[in-house]
């Protein structure tokens, strides 16, 4: 067969490029958000009933009164009648349209965690980024899955509502023509994991949130653990004998990190928010609060059902699902007639910080895989990288006065949420009334206990060594919303310059939240290449609550809306200008409405500029020869 001419190549190049972006699809959802007080995931109330004395039969928000005995009536945030919520399933650069009713009797919000918003702050759902929708009331979420593919997952974002349910899994799946690099699995299987409390959400929220809340069980799928007594349904999978299948796991807990295995099976890890990992068989895997991953598991052993368990790291809590806070379902062979039989497996002692610490290093970027990779695009490793700011970052507990309320704090500053958004702000103030950028150092301590509204400023377009350290004697969890950071070190100890040497900067995994070891430290990279207003937290429900938090403001004056989204035409007014006029549709202070597939722009469509350009480079090449 005779060799292509260069302008024959030119042509195939460039059909290729117009399939692969037509192939960007806008998902349509309606959501209705509501509480459902008939969902039981374990048979025990929430919480344990408090004896005092009331009038019988009177209900006053969520207590039911009776016969001097408080009920406290369960309620689960559920998204069209499902706990968890339906599954977002999207290929890479797809636009997601969400429109959210209000069903619940106080503000909600849904943040996409791990979903970058490229250049699109304005549909984070963080108080910093968003007004809440009030109750009764409906908004509607357009977001882009930018070069992104993995597992991620969205939660709702205020107060302690995700301890009430309201979370789901996303799916961002590679497009055709990019190679995922396994064999493609038989099946997948979403797993949300993490830990289930006593108290209603609305107590938490309402509640002093003291450090160390009552956990109940682990919840898997929104399921109580097999074989526990109290449970009402439990979790399981049905697989067939020699095939592989792919589970995308994550964490949707409130402060237990907790270690993953299936008995008799080996994982092999694949992805992690995002980011395909070289491949490492283990026989168990941790997970810390909001974290996600991807692992393959065949089903190679006899037909039997076998156990798939998650425990807490930093918890005494035995093997018999009846003793505590231990998650357990079922993986189950189609044609099995054999029960789960013996113990639940053991995994490492929860206690273990050095095998976990060893296990996070050896998670490293696959430098071959083909996918979606974090901007800037095409960077294989962070050893040239110029840092251009340095932010110390220490997470812990400051108490307010003797005996006063335990803050969490970042470098001593609490922070407390405004009533006004602070994107809000920034486009109708430049901030001014509502936060004084850099008022807080972002390198050491603040002094005592301080509580404000901490927002540092992000050098666009540069690179931002990012140092997290942890006070407290438990495992936490840092998230970035709009980026993906390399995660280049962990230590225990102190943090020092000459920390730096044991970096890995050649393949440091790119993901958006990294666990903090007590009394140690992690390092990320982050390229702030994302202009917006970006919140920075623990992940661990209570500590993000009592504020340890900040927002990272990254800025570009140039108003060219392709360089920073302008604001929604249905952006929602609060705080203090709550009686402003929002900008109107298509004004150059507002975003228009997704054209239609015939009217789609050049800025609708990123796909059309990579045409453009390849288009542009064929050709000069063409002349070249």
């Amino acid at each position: 067969m005779a060799s292509l001419s260069c302008h024959q190549k030119s042509i195939i190049i460039v059909l290729t490029i117009l399939v692969a972006g037509a192939n960007a699809a806008d998902i349509f959802l309606t959501w209705n958000v509501s509480l459902d007080t008939t969902l039981n995931p374990i048979s025990v109330q929430q919480p344990v009933r408090h004896t005092q004395k009331h009038i019988c039969f009177t209900y006053i928000g969520s207590l039911l009164y009776l016969s001097g005995v408080i009920f406290l009536i369960e309620q689960v945030i559920t998204i069209n009648g499902r706990f968890p919520g339906p599954t977002i399933n999207a290929t890479t650069n797809d636009f997601v349209h969400i429109n959210v009713f209000n069903d619940l009797d106080e503000p909600l919000l849904f943040t996409w965690n791990g979903i970058q918003q490229r250049l699109n702050s304005w549909q984070d759902g963080v108080s910093g980024t968003n007004c809440p929708i009030q109750p009764g009331q409906n908004w509607t979420y357009k977001f882009q899955t930018k070069d992104q593919i993995g597992s991620f997952f969205y939660f709702p974002s205020i107060n302690f509502q995700k301890a009430g349910g309201g979370f789901g899994a996303i799916r961002v799946n590679n497009r055709a023509v990019i190679a995922v690099p396994f064999p493609k699995p038989e099946d997948e299987f979403d797993l949300l994991i993490g830990d289930w409390y006593y108290d209603s959400y609305q107590m938490l929220t309402n509640g002093p949130a003291q450090p160390n809340l009552p956990s109940l069980t682990m919840l898997m799928n929104g399921k109580g653990p097999y074989v526990n007594s109290s449970t009402q349904v439990y979790e399981s999978f049905t697989v067939s004998q020699g095939k592989t299948y792919r589970f995308r796991v994550s964490n949707v807990g409130l402060r237990s990190s907790f270690n993953f295995r299936i008995q008799n099976h080996r994982l092999l890890v694949v992805e992690t928010e995002g980011s395909y990992t070289n491949q490492m068989v283990v026989d168990s895997l941790d997970v810390h609060v909001g974290q996600s991953y991807s692992v393959l598991v065949t089903a190679d052993q006899d037909l039997a059902d076998y156990y798939i368990v998650a425990s807490p790291k930093l918890s005494n809590v035995s093997n018999d699902p009846n003793s505590g806070l231990l998650g357990v379902g079922l993986l189950r062979y189609n044609g099995s007639s054999t029960n789960v039989s013996g113990p639940v497996p053991s995994g490492p002692s929860p206690f273990d910080m050095r095998f976990s610490i060893e296990q996070a290093r050896s998670i490293r970027w696959n430098l071959t895989a083909g996918a979606a990779r974090p901007n800037p695009q095409g960077s294989f490793n962070v050893s040239n990288v110029t840092v251009s700011q340095t932010f110390v970052l220490s997470g812990s507990n400051a108490q307010n006065g003797n005996g006063g309320v335990v803050y969490s704090t970042v470098n001593n500053v609490s922070y407390m949420t405004p009533d006004t958004p602070l994107k809000l702000a920034d486009f109708y103030s430049n901030g001014s009334g509502v936060y004084t950028l850099d008022q807080f150092s972002t390198n050491s301590s603040n002094g005592e206990l301080r509580q404000g509204v901490f927002v540092a400023a992000g050098r666009h377009k540069g690179w931002l060594e990012l140092v997290l350290t942890n006070d407290l004697g438990s495992i936490d969890s840092w998230h970035l919303d709009g980026y993906g950071f390399f995660v280049v070190g962990y230590g225990f100890g102190d943090w020092t310059a000459a920390s730096r040497f044991s970096y890995n900067l050649f393949d440091p995994v790119v993901r958006s939240t990294v666990q903090v070891y007590p009394k140690g430290w992690t390092a990320v990279y982050a390229f702030l290449d994302n202009p917006g207003m970006w919140n920075l937290r623990s992940q661990k429900l209570r500590n993000w609550y009592m504020g340890q938090e900040l927002y990272l403001r990254v800025y570009d004056p140039d108003p060219n809306p392709a360089k920073e989204f302008s604001p929604p035409a249905n952006l929602l007014l609060c705080g203090i200008y709550s009686n402003s006029t929002p900008p109107p549709p298509n004004s150059p202070n507002s975003t228009p409405p997704p054209p239609s597939p015939s009217q789609a722009s050049f800025h609708h469509f990123p796909w059309f500029q990579s045409f453009v350009v390849t288009v542009v480079a064929t050709l000069y090449i063409c002349m070249k020869q």
